[in-house]
């Protein structure tokens, strides 16, 4: 078996595994769900068409060069990179936060705008402009990005895991713009501390935030990248690696 995608918070939440026929199992992250999987080697994961995996075997991770795709619309600052503009839905401008006090702004399509939120995890949100395409939305977002980041690292989401919102802070972040809309996120989670950063696919679903899965295993509590976990061959059984365990699992 190969891990060879995911499902992140806003999508069902889920790890996408083919046992080389073809097929793809969606594999559920439930809060309280068991997962025994342990990590062996690591290749390519190949791509998923029409449903139907198609693996490869060459070396780089997660994906080769021949596998690795990249979203234009993502590197858009409102000048079209595609042959034809197409983004001619209704957008909308955010400006997301994750705790303590990191601002990001984003763009979507309107009718994404809080399965987006919660694909990346965010903690609060704020829509802040509504627009007719994505030309429009690219050109504020590009804006904005010069005085917020447009973009956060796995390492401040997984502090925000543990944290609250600086009120102060976000307030602040938000009197530049005229709000439309607000958004306080759920995930289901209380963390008395920061988890571990981990790449494990063994424990408890404590739960899942973005592409974070929040797993407990041996008393300490660990975050998995699940982008980190793509391109591993399973096999079932818990992993036998040596974990480095939180301050708390000794007491």
């Amino acid at each position: 078996m190969q891990l060879v995608g995911y499902e992140p918070s806003g999508r069902g939440s889920a790890l996408l595994i083919s046992d080389g026929s073809g097929d793809v199992d969606h594999r559920p992250l439930e809060a309280g769900d068991d997962l025994a999987y342990a990590l062996e080697d690591r290749h390519c994961a190949g791509t998923i068409h029409d449903g139907e995996h198609v693996s490869c075997n060459r070396p780089s991770v997660p994906y080769c060069d021949y596998h690795t795709s990249t979203w234009v619309c993502a590197r858009c600052t409102g000048t079209c990179l595609k042959d034809e503009m197409d983004c001619y839905e209704e957008h909308a401008v955010y400006i997301a936060a994750f705790a303590p006090d990191t601002f990001k702004v984003g763009v979507t399509k309107h009718r994404r705008l809080e399965t987006r939120l919660r694909e990346q995890g965010a903690d609060r949100a704020a829509h802040v402009h509504t627009v007719s395409n994505g030309r429009i939305a690219r050109e504020l977002e590009a804006e904005i990005a010069t005085r917020l980041v447009d973009r956060v690292r796995t390492g401040p989401k997984v502090a925000a895991l543990a944290a609250d919102i600086d009120e102060d802070a976000w307030e602040s972040a938000l009197t530049a713009f005229d709000v439309i809309d607000r958004f306080e996120l759920d995930y289901g989670m209380e963390l008395a501390a920061r988890p571990v950063r981990e790449t494990i696919a063994s424990g408890t679903v404590v739960g899942v935030k973005g592409r974070l899965l929040v797993l407990a295993n041996g008393g300490t509590t660990y975050a998995v990248d699940m982008r980190d976990l793509v391109g591993y061959d399973l096999e079932a059984g818990t992993s036998d690696q040596d974990l480095q365990s939180s301050l708390g699992s000794f007491e």
